[in-house]
């Protein structure tokens, strides 16, 4: 099968020639009441976002199948999905051999879900290969499955220390952050994006259901896009638009320079066409952000509300690809020196190699807290090809105007691993070799 083809549809045997799922019984399913409760939490998730994509976005084409198979793994590039979901695993396979098969399995689930079909039947009185969530058949609806590696991946456990990627580390608090352990790095992630919930909660329990035993839940967020109001950029829950400036995923050259790892370099040779993923779960503080002054809160950005443009473009009408100026502004009279943008990308020559980073974020919505609060925010999401690259813009963004509305509170530093190059090939597989 070429890169650019539908992945078949996966007929119940993995690449060793072995029923996928019959293996995974053997090497997983224990533990069966832990599965449950999973499943059953991760169902509790679903209430009425269920129909979220259809009434925020209009998708209502669930046969559309995003190729798995690639030099580079999908949802990474893809444009965005309307609803994702990143789930941080901690790995609790015994030894490296078991740690290959649980990529194997993975690879074997995200195949078969990405590209639809109908599951297996179970024999009389057994449970059921599938959940029945998305019905008789699986539908790929624009699923992808993106699986990234914490840097506790590399520990004594599976050998693997003199392989770890040159920059992967454990993600430490900025200044500001406030982050919970519990929410926190991982051994493994999987980002799991579609075009309704019900399809990434199907795929969340399909994973959990076929991998029990070799990892284990650590954390989970969900989250949505906002469809663009009225249009361009989709907005996020401080009514901004987000991510107006961004890499352009059809330039290979820019590719090549900022997101994907490249051979030859100082990263290991497994390592390249894979990219560093960095995720933070920042609360927003709504009911503080209601009570400041339209023309303060644009200040704080450094764009305008109504239209997304720089500063210096009053019109309500004008548009959000205009590039912000600072060279005739650098006092920051018109762009603050320390609104969000302006920290992000300074535009200065010391900052050009630390500005550039490929975002795929998504607001999330948890309802309220035990105060009664509003728990909202942002599932801060990028991908570059340095993790520094990250590190270094956030350090500026220690100080924007904005720290006083928002907590970070977990997520993590990760390495999205090369692309699944045809049926033989699996997860990790030039990192295990």
């Amino acid at each position: 099968m070429s890169d650019g083809e539908p992945a078949t549809p996966n007929d119940g045997w993995s690449d060793r020639g072995c029923p996928v799922d019959g293996f995974a019984r053997r090497s997983f399913l224990r533990g069966t009441a832990a599965a449950g409760l999973a499943g059953a939490a991760a169902v509790s998730r679903l209430g009425s976002d269920a129909a979220l994509a259809d009434t925020a976005s209009g998708v209502t084409d669930r046969t559309m199948a995003i190729p798995f198979h690639g030099q580079y793994q999908a949802g990474i590039a893809t444009p965005p999905q309307p609803t994702g979901t990143f789930i941080s695993f901690d790995v609790t396979a015994s030894d490296r051999r078991q740690l290959a098969d649980l990529f194997r399995t993975l690879t074997a689930r995200a195949r078969f879900l990405t590209s639809g079909g109908k599951p297996p039947k179970a024999p009389r009185g057994s449970p059921q290969h599938d959940n029945g969530i998305l019905g008789p058949t699986v539908v790929p609806d624009a699923l992808t499955v993106t699986v990234g590696v914490g840097t506790t991946l590399f520990d004594a456990r599976f050998g693997l220390a003199a392989l770890k990627p040159a920059q992967l580390e454990t993600m430490k608090p900025f200044r500001h952050d406030d982050l919970n352990p519990a929410l926190t790095q991982g051994d493994l992630l999987v980002q799991v994006c579609a075009n309704h919930r019900d399809t990434t909660v199907h795929a969340l329990l399909d994973i959990l259901t076929h991998t029990n035993g070799a990892m284990k839940v650590r954390w989970l967020v969900d989250g949505q896009r906002n469809p663009p109001r009225p249009t361009g950029t989709p907005r996020d829950w401080f009514g901004f638009k987000d991510g107006i400036t961004n890499t352009d995923t059809t330039n290979t050259a820019q590719m090549n320079h900022q997101v994907w790892v490249q051979p030859d370099t100082a990263e290991p040779a497994w390592a390249a066409g894979g990219s560093y993923q960095a995720i933070r779960i920042v609360h927003f503080d709504l009911e503080k952000w209601q009570g400041v002054p339209l023309a303060q809160q644009e200040r704080i950005f450094g764009r305008r509300k109504a239209s997304g443009a720089p500063m210096y473009a009053v019109s309500e009408h004008a548009s959000e690809l205009l590039d912000p100026v600072y060279t005739n502004d650098p006092q920051g009279l018109i762009t603050p020196l320390n609104s969000h943008i302006r920290l992000a990308n300074p535009q200065t020559p010391e900052t050009a190699a630390t500005s550039a980073i490929l975002r795929r974020s998504y607001d999330f919505d948890r309802g309220s807290d035990v105060n009664g609060h509003l728990d909202v925010g942002h599932a801060f999401v990028c991908f570059q090809r340095e993790l520094n690259t990250y590190v270094a813009m956030q350090t500026r963004l220690e100080d924007e105007l904005l720290v006083p509305y928002i907590s970070p509170r977990g997520g993590g530093y990760f390495f999205a691993l090369p692309g699944v190059r045809d049926n033989r090939d699996y997860y990790a597989r030039g990192l295990l070799s």
